[in-house]
């Protein structure tokens, strides 16, 4: 076994990079053809049934009005009954052909079961599922009082999603239907001062990663990464070291720094088309699908430039990062929609 591994080791490298450049071509190219192929053709929603996690503002609340106009019917899903009720109002408005809405926590078994079971009751049928409800935390882990104030980031962004798979995909399979997550650009290019977050979506991305090879193409999975996007948590909403969620837009200040945040509408516009075109990725906004790149090829370069912008000096405030002063320097004016720049968040 050593001298397999061993020649392996020799071999399998250049011999593995050797085919990728061979295959990579002719694979491109069908790929591109796909592509065009699902632009021409993409999937007509219309009168099908559409359920979607943490609907009550964001992209969750775009979602719900980009299916809308397309005539889909919409299952809406999340804790605050009279913020769904009116999104669904609006949806309504837009041309959704039918809205239910039912408050609960993806956190709760129960309550993933209860939301497909009412969907499947009403409409005797599921054609998209999408998990997007999620919470952002923020916290050096050196600085955490204990790690278990942090329990909920897997609780709600990475088993909210996987129970409510769980429960929807005997009638996913039935409608070979189509399951989009959103998880976020940070599973892949972990950001300082966000380990659980970044943890919980690595989490979420490998699972649905081994999901989609598990069911081939009874079900299409669509993985959305999102970078900065106008929502609670880029106006400021996270859950803090003490285990509580509260607005504070200096950290936000500081952990966007200045990357320019896209707005919520264009995020769920462009997770549609994608999911309506059959694609298994997608990146919001594109560009950050080149930080991957880097931390594949530099990941040193990668971990300094963060140090440098996002940690605070000894014994200073976790928001005094040089991130924070450029975002305050016009970096915010610049980069922010107009949503954030005021300390209006919706609260639970």
């Amino acid at each position: 076994m050593d001298l397999v591994n061993g020649v392996l080791n020799w071999v399998g490298t250049p011999a593995m990079v050797a085919s990728l450049l061979l295959f990579y071509p002719p694979y491109y190219l069908f790929k591109t053809c796909y592509s065009f192929l699902s632009w021409l053709f993409p999937e007509d929603v219309a009168g099908k049934v559409v359920l979607i996690t943490g609907a009550s503002s964001g992209i969750g609340e775009q979602l719900a009005y980009q299916y809308a106009m397309k005539r889909a019917s919409l299952v809406l899903i999340a804790r605050r009954e009279s913020s769904l009720r009116q999104v669904a109002d609006k949806a309504i408005e837009l041309g959704a052909r039918d809205v239910i809405v039912l408050p609960g926590d993806v956190a709760n078994p129960d309550d993933c079961r209860r939301f497909i079971q009412t969907a499947i009751s009403h409409n005797d049928r599921l054609d998209h599922l999408v998990c997007n409800a999620g919470i952002a935390s923020v916290g050096a882990f050196q600085e955490i009082p204990d790690v278990k104030n942090y329990s909920s980031q897997l609780d709600v962004n990475f088993w909210g999603s996987v129970q409510t798979t769980f429960a929807a995909l005997p009638y996913l399979k039935s409608s070979r239907g189509r399951i989009i997550v959103t998880a976020s650009a940070t599973g892949w290019n972990p950001v300082p001062r966000m380990s659980f977050y970044n943890a919980a979506n690595a989490a979420l991305i490998n699972f649905f990663e081994t999901l989609r090879t598990e069911l081939g193409s009874e079900i299409g999975i669509t993985i959305v990464t999102p970078g900065w996007i106008e929502s609670e948590m880029s106006k400021g909403k996270f859950l803090k070291e003490h285990g509580e969620t509260e607005i504070d837009q200096e950290m936000r200040d500081a952990q966007i720094g200045l990357f320019p945040v896209e707005y919520a509408k264009n995020c769920a516009r462009a997770m549609v088309q994608a999911a309506c075109q059959g694609e298994r990725y997608l990146t919001v906004p594109a560009w950050f699908r080149t930080m991957y790149l880097w931390r594949v090829f530099a990941p040193e370069i990668v971990e300094t430039c963060y140090r440098l912008l996002y940690m605070h000096g000894h014994g200073a405030r976790q928001s005094n990062a040089p991130s924070k002063t450029m975002a305050e320097a016009g970096g915010k004016q610049l980069l922010y929609p107009t949503s954030l720049r005021s300390d209006d968040a919706k609260a639970d």
